[in-house]
């Protein structure tokens, strides 16, 4: 579904403040659809921390409490931060704002809140490689916990290509997809052996 939204009106252009909010004006559902698909997987993956930390408190209390302090704390904070990736939300209203304003004055200050988004998108934030780091540290608890290796094995390499992939990013393009379709694949395999888990342990209690 994702990627018949994001093929439906090619991507936004990454510089340009005035493009950026025109093409923001021309797609505006999808657009604020693309946002909410970067945004809303975070409360998901905040879950998740928090049942692998309960999950692995007995194996390593105190790695596990990190790892999971630092995930959590970073995804968190995620919302706090103007942008997600992939643009901002506050960039439609900028739009609705610069599609209002008819003098080319009157449109610059609008003009200049996009510049001001553009750059925050594309500095490699240290929110994200918290966040990659994050993965990579309980990951690398659960290597040692009751979960499959598999799917520790891949929070592990999408721990480390995330980091790399965060620190580089203003460079990578689309190749920055590639940690973001590992991401997706981990929280479900994730979800599934936490739930797996939980109805293990259950019946025992």
């Amino acid at each position: 579904m994702a990627l018949v939204i994001f093929a439906g009106a090619g991507a936004p252009p990454t510089s340009g403040g005035a493009g950026v909010l025109e093409y923001v004006e021309a797609h505006r559902t999808i657009y604020i659809v693309r946002q909410l698909l970067w945004t809303v997987p975070s409360l998901f993956l905040l879950v998740v921390f928090l049942a692998l930390a309960v999950a692995l408190r007995s194996r390593s209390r105190s790695i596990a409490a990190i790892a999971g302090l630092i995930a959590v704390t970073s995804w968190a904070v995620s919302f706090a931060w103007p942008t997600t990736g992939d643009g901002s939300l506050a960039m439609v209203l900028l739009a609705d704002r610069y599609a209002e304003a008819s003098a080319v004055a009157d449109r610059a200050p609008f003009v200049a809140g996009a510049e001001v988004l553009i750059a925050l998108n594309d500095v490699p934030a240290v929110i994200g490689v918290l966040q990659t780091l994050g993965i990579l540290l309980i990951s690398l608890v659960m290597l040692d916990g009751p979960f499959a290796t598999g799917v520790a094995w891949l929070g592990v390499a999408t721990g480390a290509i995330g980091v790399i992939a965060e620190v580089l990013r203003p460079i990578l393009g689309a190749a920055y997809a590639v940690y973001g379709v590992l991401l997706f694949v981990w929280l479900i395999w994730v979800g599934v052996a936490l739930w797996r888990h939980s109805s293990a342990v259950s019946p025992a209690t």
